[in-house]
């Protein structure tokens, strides 16, 4: 079966982005298994400089580093990435996994971006919109995105 792992920085504070997460991972799990993996989200001084900025991106992006499974396809969900449709993104899910791996791994940076060296250690970079999304937003956005993927995958009705 499909392993999918999400792996983030910070947790989900409000309790309707939490319900929405919750949701969309039960939908899931007919057809994958998802494993989140939550990472301390390092806290910043009160305004900080551009330096103090460039220094919670490393530390996050050193933890996001250690974190990456070993194994499998990894996407890192970044601005400057591809943007593709949901049908795209069933057919990209579909081409991992016929080409061997049963596991992908979605990565989402902290609130003041991702390190570039954890977008190169990613095998693809995907951007969902253009638009800035908080990071909590996004594990909803990408939550419903996964299950539309994978609904289109399976000749579902969901994606109409």
């Amino acid at each position: 079966m499909l392993q999918i792992n999400i792996l983030y920085v910070g947790n989900i504070k409000d309790k309707f982005y939490a319900e929405a997460v919750q949701e969309y991972e039960k939908r899931l799990s007919a057809f994958c298994k998802v494993k989140n993996i939550e990472l301390k989200e390092e806290k910043p001084p009160e305004n900080p400089s551009d330096a103090e900025i460039a220094l919670v991106i490393r530390k996050e992006g050193d933890r996001l580093l250690e974190a990456i499974p070993k194994k499998g396809y990894k996407i890192a969900l970044c601005v400057e990435g591809t943007q593709i449709s949901s049908e795209e993104l069933a057919k990209k899910m579909a081409s991992v996994t016929v080409s061997g791996d049963s596991e992908i791994t979605f990565i989402i940076g902290g609130a003041f971006g991702m390190d570039e060296r954890v977008k190169k250690a990613a095998n693809y970079r995907l951007s969902i919109s253009k638009m800035t999304f908080t990071h909590r937003m996004m594990r909803v956005i990408l939550a419903e995105q996964i299950y539309r993927a994978l609904n289109i995958l399976s000749g579902g009705n969901y994606h109409k």
